[in-house]
């Protein structure tokens, strides 16, 4: 996402549809991909901390890259948005799916 209005037209279409899949609160699956440093890998996992995740993360093939899976019960889509602007900004590098 290259520019702010891009970004909130996305964060805008995500929301739309959180409302339009699921009641909440609700279980909610998110998806992250960090280069295989353990400091970042720390850094999304502690964004998590006291939240009653289930954290599960795998490396690439060949080691370069590591994709964070968080199973979490959010309160409504926006705190999903929330959360995902909190990772983008404390975690240098990171890409949400």
């Amino acid at each position: 996402m290259s520019t702010p209005s891009e970004s909130e037209a996305f964060y805008n279409k995500l929301r739309a549809q959180l409302y339009d899949t699921a009641l909440w609160p609700s279980e909610y699956l998110y998806k992250f991909i960090v280069s295989t440093d353990s400091n970042k890998i720390e850094r999304v996992e502690s964004l998590f901390n006291n939240m009653g995740a289930v954290i599960n993360t795998k490396e690439s093939k060949n080691g370069k890259y590591t994709s964070i899976s968080i199973n979490v019960k959010m309160k409504n889509p926006d705190a999903v948005i929330e959360k995902y602007k909190e990772v983008t900004e404390k975690v240098e590098g990171v890409i949400s799916l």
